[in-house]
């Protein structure tokens, strides 16, 4: 759908820090890939982005089972895209909430 993104992902033993908890990496990675399919969602095809920044709240830890990155386009301007974005478990548990802004760009020539 135009103005949003998702990214899902199965958590196995490679996702766990040394404490059995899903390592933060994971879902601020999943942001990053939901945040850019939104983007790309609304951009022109001869435009490209590229990640300024995300700002990411983790709020519950995950141990196992499916994550799903959902991403939506707040505002797009010419230059940059504003987003908000959440990483919930497979039973609706928020575990991360992310902001984000992603760069309008011309392809490389």
């Amino acid at each position: 759908m135009r103005g949003s993104g998702t990214a899902t992902l199965t958590v196995d033993e490679r996702h766990l820090n040394p404490n059995g908890v899903v390592h933060g990496g994971v879902p601020y990675a999943m942001v990053d890939t939901a945040m850019g399919a939104a983007t790309t969602s609304v951009l022109a095809e001869d435009q490209v982005c590229a990640t300024i920044e995300i700002h990411t709240r983790y709020l519950a830890r995950c141990v196992g089972g499916t994550l799903t990155a959902t991403a939506t386009v707040r505002r797009a301007g010419r230059r940059i895209v504003h987003l908000a974005a959440t990483v919930t478990d497979q039973d609706g548990t928020e575990i991360v909430l992310a902001t984000g802004s992603f760069a309008v760009l011309s392809p490389p020539t």
